[in-house]
């Protein structure tokens, strides 16, 4: 029952974390379960269930809010839901420890990439459909594989490569894991390697914690936002080094 109450407190937490910052979760999610004593397998496969109901519901706020222009990223999605499909095989036949490790990677080339990119861009965005595509696909399988929905790639991406505002960038980033997290709970499920009474606890309780991030992300300037994001990084590098680190 404990470990109950504590995952309904983490879905909330979750919640709020992938509405502010456009991110379906298992980025901050992952580690806490870490922490709790699930292996990173299980960890995984929690984290792709929590992820399809805070995006889902996320993207259908930031729609009403006209944040969320679907007509063009709408592809990243397909390429994303493409890639992850091949998730499931990845985390059956790749070991924790490299996974782990994998990981890790991607939040560095994260917060590298980010780093880097300005808020508020003043060239004009890259818009290529068959490019948002292929962009979706690498990401798809790439970050699902850990559990993540793959915004955490995707952001820093529209961003600092498509010069995409972060605003329009968060949300589509969201989106985008509407698609990836589906896929994922087909594929890794298919593995046997999803807790679905633990992940719809965090899902659900996730709800509640979306709602408050996007309202106050809506509210917050667009550089404080950007720094915002990288703070969360460093934060989410520093929990998994430790956890490396410990093995």
């Amino acid at each position: 029952m404990f470990l109950e109450l504590s995952l309904i407190f983490v879905g909330i937490f979750t919640g709020a974390i992938s509405g502010f910052f456009g991110v379906g979760g298992g980025t901050i999610l992952i580690p806490i379960l870490l922490y709790l004593g699930f292996d990173i397998k299980d960890a995984i496969g929690i984290s792709v269930v929590q992820m399809a109901f805070s995006s889902l519901f996320g993207s259908y706020l930031n729609f009403k809010k006209n944040s969320l222009k679907i007509s063009t990223t709408v592809f990243f999605g397909f390429g994303g839901f493409a890639g992850a499909l091949a998730s499931g095989f990845i985390v059956h036949s790749v070991s924790s420890q490299t996974l782990t490790l994998c990981f890790l990677f991607i939040v560095i080339f994260a917060i590298f990439r980010f780093f880097h990119a300005p808020a508020v861009s003043e060239k004009k965005p890259i818009i290529n459909r068959g490019l948002f595509f292929v962009i979706g696909a690498l990401i798809g399988v790439l970050a699902t594989s850990v559990g993540i929905g793959g915004a955490l790639l995707l952001t820093p991406i529209m961003v600092g490569i498509l010069h995409f505002h972060i605003k329009e960038a968060v949300s589509a980033a969201l989106f985008f894991v509407v698609f990836s997290s589906i896929a994922g709970v087909i594929s890794i499920g298919s593995f046997g390697y999803i807790d679905y009474f633990h992940g719809v606890l965090i899902g659900v309780s996730s709800l509640a914690g979306v709602f408050i991030g996007i309202h106050l992300a809506h509210k917050i300037n667009p550089k404080r936002h950007k720094n915002l994001i990288l703070i969360l990084n460093f934060v989410i590098l520093a929990m998994i080094f430790n956890r490396v680190i410990r093995g």
